[in-house]
């Protein structure tokens, strides 16, 4: 019996079965992540109205029990698959100060949110109207999605001296990224860089530089 992680065929109706894997049987990690890639792919083509786990399965070649045993079902998997991960602090140029840094951050989470999973998020739009619970629960994920860019380029801030050590845990720390998505999926991808200049000089570096205050707390 294969391990609870390991692919398993796809079942098609009748007795027949489709063995949709074509390759190697993959677990954890990988199989993982070939899910999450293909809810994404499944959105895209079908949309939420017409996503089944029937045909997650059979895009990331495995069966819908695999599935099961992740996700309790629909809502949670498609929450998980939307989750944009920020750019690494590995991908973040050290520009050596602030300003710049921050400008690349938000450089990089652009180019991610120009991809499949930014054409994801726009298409969910009536649906958070419909449901504001996976909504919220849409937006907790991509809020939670890693340390990312912009905090790494707000601990070099703090170690060149340029801002106070409690900015990057604070909530003050993901508002610019806030911003660039909701503008994204108002107005769409590419984001003009004239608008991600704004959003650094207008609005985050004078908040990242101004008094904290007692509704300054860490997120």
């Amino acid at each position: 019996m294969p391990p609870p992680d390991a692919d398993q065929p796809v079942r098609t109706t009748g007795d027949t079965t489709a063995d949709h894997r074509r390759g190697p049987r993959r677990r954890g990690q990988e199989l993982e992540e070939a899910i999450l890639a293909a809810t994404i792919e499944e959105l895209a083509e079908v949309g939420y109205a017409r996503l089944t786990m029937e045909r997650v399965a059979a895009r990331a070649r495995t069966g819908k029990a695999t599935l099961y045993r992740r996700w309790p079902g629909l809502a949670e998997l498609v929450v998980d698959a939307c989750a944009i991960r920020d750019a690494s602090d590995a991908d973040l140029p050290d520009t050596g100060a602030l300003r710049t840094d921050v400008l690349a951050a938000l450089r990089l989470i652009s180019g991610q949110l120009a991809g499949p999973r930014g054409d994801v998020l726009r298409g969910l739009l009536p649906e958070f109207v419909r449901d504001p619970d996976f909504a919220r629960a849409i937006r907790e994920k991509v809020d939670t999605a890693g340390p990312g860019a912009i905090k790494q380029a707000l601990r070099r801030g703090v170690d060149r001296g340029e801002i106070e050590a409690w900015l990057p845990d604070s909530r003050r720390a993901t508002v610019a990224v806030d911003l660039l998505r909701n503008h994204f999926l108002l107005h769409g991808a590419p984001i003009a860089d004239d608008v991600i200049t704004d959003i650094v000089d207008d609005v985050y570096l004078p908040l990242l530089l101004a008094p904290r205050s007692g509704r300054d707390t860490e997120r």
